[in-house]
């Protein structure tokens, strides 16, 4: 007999056209089992599946969607732009806009080159950061995802200094032989590894917090010594903020760190998600002496024929325009925290052992008695144990991340009642996962 589950038969149809039956790995549901939910309407919170099941969304399209789906204001903007023109492979003043706008909110950055996604900013400021040094290697940490460019698709091995493998297949070793690949939070690493190589580090590339090994924040000791040991070996210090850019705080997680390291900031800094507000847009910003090395100033070159897009710039300015207004922030963040304790003392109430972290808009729980500070803790967590727990939530109508090691996202149109349902919601699986 034929399947009434819409989801199902979508899914079925795309197994046999689309490599996994997704256009994203993480989308697949292989990591928690079961079938993909094929989304096809959002407003505010939520979304509908093709059932017509509504969820409450705390994935926000991995970031993006901080003043929740279909904001009039933003609706409104992407309309008016469609009507004058998809895009013209030529300049606007919203680029122009837009780069003022984001140079305004962030002040380690003088320039900025728009682009059309995470990946690309990141890709793009690496290669920037090797043209105006004139040196080969980078360091980026275990757990820390850039986008899916070679070179940065690369995993640790054990031991000091570690230069990584290949993560994926088709990416050639000698890719990645100037990628140095080091543990989260570990300061006797880094020290280490900058005696080895420092005249040799290009930038050093990291998450502030990171949000692909779930929620894991970099402490103020880490940080500060990554800021001096860059300084120190005329190192460039990139902020990956594709995810906390304007999410965490209005001036990005390098804002939170400046309230608590003085004088600090980062060298270069790329980003994404909301600075698009949903549409396909990210950006990288340095000082200028650094963004005149790029085409067609310098002998770096970068281009791209949909970037700083008309449709994405109007989706991205009228986004930021919206979170920029005051108490916007507050009121943010004040929800997070209520969803992370709420979900915290369901767990304890249940007998579960949970912890969580949140910043601004953005969230992570693990099923610990305390936070992990790195990837290898973070790996240690119990799979079988989340997977009964999305799943759980999703029966019950709440839409977190299909994976262990992802981080999640509140957005400005979640209410407390929504909120006062995840947690009802998640305090009726944990007593079930007891009960098992």
């Amino acid at each position: 007999m034929t399947s009434t589950d819409r989801n199902l038969q979508l899914f079925e149809r795309a197994k046999a056209l689309i490599p996994g039956g997704v256009n994203s790995p993480v989308r697949a549901f292989r990591a928690v089992g079961g079938t993909p939910r094929f989304i096809q309407r959002a407003q505010g919170a939520y979304f509908w599946d093709a059932n017509g099941q509504r969820y409450i969304d705390y994935i926000g399209s991995w970031g993006p969607m901080i003043l929740g789906h279909g904001h009039p204001a933003v609706v409104e903007a992407v309309q008016k732009a469609v009507l004058e023109g998809f895009s013209f492979g030529a300049p606007t003043e919203r680029e122009v806009e837009l780069a003022e706008a984001i140079i305004n909110l962030v002040p380690s950055i003088d320039m900025v080159r728009l682009v059309s996604s995470g990946t690309e900013a990141g890709m793009s400021a690496i290669r920037l950061a090797r043209g105006a040094t004139g040196r080969k290697k980078i360091i980026k940490f275990e757990g820390c995802y850039h986008g899916h460019a070679d070179a940065l698709l690369v995993k640790a091995g054990s031991g000091l200094a570690t230069f990584g493998n290949p993560t994926s297949a088709g990416v050639p070793p000698e890719v990645v032989q100037h990628t140095l690949v080091l543990e989260y939070n570990n300061i006797e690493q880094l020290e280490a590894a900058f005696v080895e190589h420092g005249p040799d580090v290009a930038c050093l590339i990291i998450e502030p917090i990171a949000g692909n090994m779930n929620f894991v924040r970099a402490s103020v000791p880490f940080m500060k010594r990554c800021r001096e040991l860059c300084t120190q070996h005329g190192a460039l210090l990139a902020f990956d903020e594709v995810m906390t850019g304007f999410r965490v705080a209005l001036g990005g997680a390098q804002s939170v760190y400046a309230q608590l390291i003085p004088g600090f900031e980062p060298d270069m800094t790329v980003m994404g998600k909301v600075i698009g507000g949903g549409m396909p847009l990210a950006a990288f910003g340095a000082k200028r002496a650094v963004m005149e090395q790029l085409a067609p100033l310098g002998g770096v070159y970068q281009a791209g024929t949909l970037s700083g897009n008309p449709v994405a710039t109007a989706c991205g300015l009228a986004t930021l325009k919206e979170i920029s207004k005051p108490g916007f922030f507050e009121q943010l963040t004040a929800t997070t925290q209520s969803l992370v304790s709420g979900l915290t003392s369901a767990a304890a109430a249940e007998g579960m052992p949970l912890c969580g972290d949140s910043q601004g808009g953005m969230f992570g729980f693990f099923l610990f008695d305390e936070l992990p500070q790195n990837y290898a803790k973070v790996m240690t967590t119990d799979g079988p144990r989340f997977n009964t727990l999305f799943h759980g939530l999703l029966d019950r109508g709440v839409y977190i991340a299909p994976a262990l090691y992802e981080a999640g996202f509140v957005s400005a149109a979640h209410t407390a009642q929504d909120i006062a349902d995840t947690v009802s919601a998640a305090r009726q699986v944990f007593r079930t996962m007891q009960m098992a």
